[in-house]
């Protein structure tokens, strides 16, 4: 399986209970693509597992073809970054200084960001429309305001590969159009590769290229935006989400709910 970022038969859990059970897909350059599922079917465990949060219990996760597997933390954030459905608690620093860890991976030690670093910050922040708040307290933000700044950490850290769990998940409707069509521009502008776990798919069939379905700890298909059918589409995530619909709107497809008969 090849691929910018390759999955290979992974095998993850916690207290001995595997969770995710040999799943493998693979993510190109320039390439988003959105894991689906129910709740419980493995989708956060598996991007934890990627990343190093989550020790494997088999398989291996490559980018650039290679092994990310015992790499540190640091090397790793190089190749990779993360984020989270909700953000760890960071106290005493200006979304500035937030934006700014996103290059310390690439620091050498005790070397501090230069104005190098905080122009393409700032850049990072106005991109998301954040950029009058550089100055403010982190911990002061709203939790969506919060997300958005830790989705311009990441653009800072201008990885290869980015994992993104729910990151839309306190953002309200227009924030999460924006957020995710951000995050596609980027992706194909820079060639990085994005994996995205989404709670809607609807989200997934407007921005993201390519869909992963996951169903009982392993990846059971997948949807190419660019050559599927609308049938095709209702069958794929029919098999997931039970009865429902697609419609197509514009070039767009939606699924919905399938009406009950009667």
């Amino acid at each position: 399986m090849s691929g910018l970022l390759s999955l290979q038969d992974i095998t993850a859990g916690y207290a001995g209970h595997e969770v995710v059970k040999g799943a493998s897909l693979s993510v190109e350059a320039g390439e988003f693509c959105a894991l689906l599922g129910l709740n419980g079917c493995g989708k956060t465990t598996l991007l934890r597992a990627a990343c190093g949060l989550l020790p494997l219990q088999g398989g291996r996760c490559t980018v650039q073809q290679q092994d990310c597997t015992h790499l540190d933390e640091r090397r790793r954030a190089c190749l990779m970054s993360y984020i989270p459905q909700r953000g760890s608690l960071i106290m005493g620093k200006t979304v500035l200084e937030v934006v700014l860890m996103g290059f310390n991976p690439r620091l050498r030690l005790l070397d501090s960001p230069g104005e190098t670093h905080k122009k393409a910050a700032l850049e990072n922040l106005d991109r998301l429309g954040l950029l009058a708040l550089a100055g403010r307290d982190y911990a002061q933000l709203s939790e969506g305001q919060k997300q958005l700044v830790i989705l311009a950490r990441a653009l800072s850290q201008d990885t290869p590969v980015m994992l993104m769990d729910e990151p839309d998940s306190a953002l309200d409707f227009v924030n999460r159009h924006m957020v995710l069509a951000k995050i596609r521009e980027v992706l194909h502008d820079r060639q990085r590769a994005g994996l995205i776990t989404l709670h809607d798919p609807n989200f997934a069939l407007t921005y993201c290229d390519r869909l992963l379905l996951m169903k009982d700890g392993r990846i059971t298909a997948e949807i190419d935006m660019k050559k599927v059918t609308r049938e095709e589409v209702q069958a794929a995530l029919g098999l997931i989400y039970g009865e429902i619909a697609v419609l197509e709107y514009a070039g767009r497809y939606i699924m919905t709910k399938r009406a009950q008969e009667g």
